[in-house]
Parts: structure tokens; C-alpha cells; sequence
């Protein structure tokens, strides 16, 4: 079984803008420079090109920092890529991620849609998280949703602050 949520980022800026300061390497890098208040990480991969955003991002989390039932699985630092694509800008864009932990009892991965509304711009990200462990697979997984709604939060207003100092 798996769990799902969304998460809506919404920007005063309009899309296009939005999605500007998502194809710029600074951007990323200004993003992983703050985020590393919660935890080692870094832009492992980045490349714009016709066919949209390509960016890898690595992700170091202690095992002393990981709530009590991820713990119990991981007995290492939780270490993850998190791969996100987004395709060309034309008034939207249409993108996917997925996030990787080796050995890693399950997967995360999710779509994100950038699209404009009166106000600016919105971007949707609906993610899926599959853990496959008996009994504790689906306390995991809303653990780890419940989570990523909390980063995409930061990540959001990140992006927020970095559009209002261009």
C-alpha cells in the first residue's frame, strides 16, 4: 500500500518568473545553502537545455536527527538523491521528482505543476511515499509525508525570499 499528499507553494510572482528562478543554478545553490541549517546537502547535478530543468540534489540526514520509527530501520545517516525534472516553460510546467536512499525500504516520488492564477503562480507537487515493511510500512509513510510537506514548505519560502532579491 502507499500514501499520498499535496503540497501547494504559492508565489506572488507569476509563473514564468517562478520558473526562471527554478532553471537558475544560483537559485538552487542559494536553496541548499539555507536548507543546510537542517542537514548536509549539496547540488549534485544541474543542466538546462529545450527539454527543460534537470537538477540532482543530495541530502545527508543523521541518524540522531530521524524520528524513533525510521530509526528502527535506518542504522545508518539517511543519505538521499532527489532528482527533479521539470519540462519547457508555455504558461505551465509539468515536472516529476523522486527521492532515493540506498538500501532503502521503499521510494518517494511525486509530480509538480507550476501553473499561473490572478494572485502569481502556484506550484502543486503531489508526492507518493511506498514503504514495504510490515506493520510499521504505513506509520513510515505518513511520517515521511508529513515530513516532506515541512520541506517543501522551507524550500518554498526560500524561493519566495530569492525572487524578492532579484
Amino acid at each position: 500500500m502507499s500514501r499520498r499528499i499535496d503540497y501547494s507553494a504559492r508565489f506572488s510572482h507569476p509563473p514564468k518568473r517562478v520558473y526562471e528562478a527554478l532553471a537558475d543554478r544560483d537559485h538552487w545553490e542559494a536553496r541548499t545553502r539555507e536548507m543546510r541549517k537542517y542537514s548536509d546537502n549539496h547540488v549534485e547535478e544541474f543542466a538546462v537545455s529545450a527539454d527543460g530543468i534537470h537538477v540532482v540534489l543530495h541530502h545527508v540526514i543523521p541518524r540522531s536527527s530521524l524520528p524513533e520509527p525510521a530509526r528502527a530501520v535506518m542504522k545508518k545517516d539517511m543519505v538521499i538523491t532527489r532528482t527533479e525534472t521539470y519540462g519547457p516553460f508555455d504558461e505551465r510546467s509539468e515536472g516529476r521528482y523522486e527521492a532515493s536512499v540506498p538500501a532503502g525500504p521503499g521510494s518517494l516520488t511525486g509530480t509538480m505543476t507550476l501553473f499561473g492564477h490572478e494572485d502569481g503562480a502556484t506550484l502543486l507537487i503531489s508526492s507518493e511515499a511506498k514503504v514495504h515493511l510490515p506493520l510499521i510500512g504505513g506509520k513510515l509513510e505518513d511520517l515521511i509525508l508529513t515530513n516532506l510537506v515541512d520541506v517543501f514548505a522551507v524550500e518554498a519560502a526560500i524561493t519566495t525570499d530569492w525572487l524578492g532579491r532579484q
